[in-house]
């Protein structure tokens, strides 16, 4: 099945390369200085690893999008290399994050809203109003058009590195009290302490695969794609290091620690209020960019299995302007149903548990896309050459690891939720399978 309404591909090299850094460089840069705090240096550490290992993933999927260009990314390369019922758990794993991640990232918003509208983040029924408000405007900015929606996000990315880098600059050359980070103990031991911190920070990784999986919008894919996988990687590998040591630098950790909005706590303490508040405003402006893109491929997959006839065909349904506009709508529903179900936890609390979720779920698709890449190698009746065959598996042992960092009530729960999907997979296959006989 292919799109009702055939719509000209408008991402080039810059707005592929936009969609993959400005929905890695969202929430999760804004907030780690402060969860990475508990940890120390350990923190910076494990910042180089989930850099190297998101490297090794973006190697993965660039060799995948080469051989298999199709909409839905890691849905695709799993259903192509392990069969239909590993493809459908791609797909609902990869959805779960994307639900998650839109309910993370709206409540990490609030935390820079509040330096504006002071107590919000302590009002239960603000935040969450300004939380779903903020979600639905962007499902609504999505509806319009695929160029719309893209151009926005390029936009919005190179707005979101100017303060980042800023901070990063400023800290490195702070002539106040720097705050030297030993390796903190741990519980459990230093490794213990390695992978948990590992776990916090994927999450600031999280979204390499996103170009990937609008393959229809972008402009010859198979080049496109892979070049920038790999540039989006490396600019958010080199800011985050940058812009989290000079937070570290400059912020005391037990203030950092506790801290809902570390960025403007550090430009508080050299710029003062006003620089707090331009601080602020490059945050906001960042988590509106990443929302919008998780929003924007978080329809797309779904829209992939449809095609497929491996999800509600509702989700295949476009608009006149060539978006999924079902599936848009129910990633914003279930989104607000997520908000509204973990602001109970307080809004650092919310925050925490719902990263480590989307963690959990986008790294079931990782994990998967490595293992069907093997397969591919045998099924396309080549040798698999012993370099590829190595860096698969070192990103499916990645993969694992940091699911383990994740911790056991995350895992639970993506446990729970992938289960869910095995009798939805079940009831769509004996209904699709009744309709063709």
């Amino acid at each position: 099945m292919g799109r009702d309404t055939y719509v000209k591909p408008s991402m080039g090299f810059w707005r592929t390369w936009a969609l993959v850094v400005g929905i890695m460089i969202g929430s999760g840069i804004f907030m780690l200085p402060a969860l990475l705090a508990p940890y120390g240096s350990l923190g910076l550490l494990s910042i180089l690893l989930t850099g190297g290992g998101t490297l090794l993933v973006a190697l993965m999927l660039s060799r995948l999008t080469k051989a298999i260009p199709k909409v839905g990314g890691p849905y695709a390369y799993a259903r192509e290399g392990l069969g239909d019922f590993a493809g459908f758990l791609t797909m609902w794993g990869y959805s779960i994050s994307n639900w998650t991640s839109a309910a993370a990232i709206a409540v990490a918003l609030v935390g820079y809203v509040d330096i504006f509208i002071p107590g919000l983040s302590e009002n239960p029924v603000g935040s969450l109003g300004v939380s779903l408000s903020v979600i639905w405007l962007l499902v609504a900015l999505n509806i319009r058009g695929v160029q719309e929606a893209s151009i926005f996000q390029l936009i919005t990315t190179f707005l979101k590195i100017l303060p980042l880098l800023l901070i990063g600059v400023v800290g490195l050359f702070y002539t106040g009290e720097s705050h030297v980070m030993d390796i903190k103990p741990i519980e459990g031991g230093t490794l213990s302490g390695l992978t948990a911190a590992a776990a916090l920070s994927m999450w600031a990784f999280l979204g390499i695969e996103a170009a990937t999986i609008p393959t229809d919008d972008v402009i010859r894919p198979e080049k496109t794609i892979p070049k920038a996988m790999f540039w989006g990687a490396i600019t958010v590998i080199l800011i985050y290091l940058l812009s989290t040591l000079g937070v570290m630098l400059m912020v005391p950790p037990h203030v950092l620690e506790t801290s809902t909005s570390p960025f403007s706590d550090a430009a508080t303490i050299v710029m003062g209020p006003v620089g707090a508040k331009f601080i602020a405003v490059g945050a906001m402006v960042s988590m509106v960019g990443a929302l919008n893109a998780v929003v924007f491929i978080g329809a797309q997959t779904p829209m992939a299995a449809a095609r497929d006839k491996l999800f509600l065909l509702s989700f295949a349904k476009m608009s006149k302007n060539g978006t999924p506009v079902f599936s848009l709508i129910v990633m914003g529903a279930l989104s607000s149903i997520l908000l509204v179900m973990n602001y109970t936890k307080g809004m650092r609390g919310a925050f925490e548990f719902l990263i480590l979720l989307s963690t959990l779920s986008v790294l079931i698709p990782y994990a998967f896309s490595a293992v069907a890449e093997m397969v591919l190698l045998k099924k396309v009746g080549k040798s698999a050459p012993r370099q590829t065959m190595a860096l698969s598996l070192a990103a499916f042992a990645y993969s694992v690891w940091v699911i383990i960092g994740a911790g056991d009530q995350a895992v639970f729960w993506g446990f729970i939720l992938l289960l869910i999907g095995m009798p939805i997979y079940a009831w769509l296959h004996i209904h699709i399978t009744d309709e063709q006989v």
